[in-house]
């Protein structure tokens, strides 16, 4: 299955993973910045988020997005992800190496990483309204936790219709296991520029210091505004962050 997706402009290609609590509408503000910037972009929507339906058998996101770069012919790549799709990001570039030139990582999640006390409690409270059928909760519960303080009504409404509309799709869904592939990090010879928020949880502060010291020529920015979703939060500046990060 082919991901739903997007894409336009001429240049060097640049591929937008959304984060977890969102789809690739999450990109709306940087995509004609992107592409005024001289950048063939895309975007597209992993299974059970935006428009690409839920999964019928096993899968991984990360053969998806690699299947998606070789049905669009694209051999080199930069990837920009948030989040779970920096997750997605990092895995991609480890298991093909060859084919990630750049990675610019706005609060990467990572595989391994064991969830600290806010993390925990929040995904308990997630489980607890999902059981009970409120997805309306559910939702609201994601809206607080993700956007930072600076995130206004329009943001927050955003991350609202996303991450509703992913819990509809999904929980109407079969579960799937993701078979296990090797993904070695060491493998990655991509240029990192890694983002996270003072105003995040600590464990994604706590991921980009990790990644900043395993990845080579990497790059580490603490935005002291920032929650969890920077590009949504502050649009203006953090399309301009990506571009600085693009023109390394």
């Amino acid at each position: 299955m082919t991901l739903t997706h997007d894409i336009a402009g001429t240049g060097p290609t640049v591929v937008l993973l959304h984060a977890g609590v969102c789809d690739r509408r999450m990109w709306d503000p940087q995509w004609q910045p992107l592409i005024d910037a001289g950048h063939r972009v895309v975007r597209c929507d992993f299974r059970g988020f935006g428009e690409t339906p839920a999964a019928t058998g096993p899968y991984r996101d990360d053969d998806d997005v690699h299947d998606l770069l070789d049905t669009l012919g694209l051999d080199r790549v930069t990837l920009v992800a948030c989040s779970y799709g920096a997750l997605i990001a990092l895995l991609v570039a480890a298991r093909w190496p060859d084919r990630v030139t750049d990675l610019v990582l706005l609060s990467p999640n990572r595989l391994g990483h064991e969830p600290g006390p806010e993390l925990r409690a929040f995904g308990a409270r997630e489980d607890e309204l999902l059981e009970a059928g409120d997805i309306a909760g559910a939702t609201e519960l994601n809206v607080d936790m993700w956007l930072g303080p600076d995130a206004d009504d329009t943001a927050r409404q955003h991350v609202r219709e996303q991450q509703r509309h992913a819990f509809e799709v999904q929980l109407a869904a079969d579960e799937y296991p993701s078979p296990d592939a090797p993904a070695d990090l060491a493998r990655i010879r991509a240029r990192s520029y890694l983002v996270s928020g003072a105003k995040d949880v600590s464990d994604f502060r706590q991921i980009a210091a990790e990644l900043a010291d395993l990845l080579p020529d990497a790059t580490h920015v603490e935005l002291p505004w920032a929650g969890h979703l920077p590009t949504m939060e502050r649009p203006a500046e953090a399309t301009d962050l990506i571009l600085a990060a693009l023109r390394r």
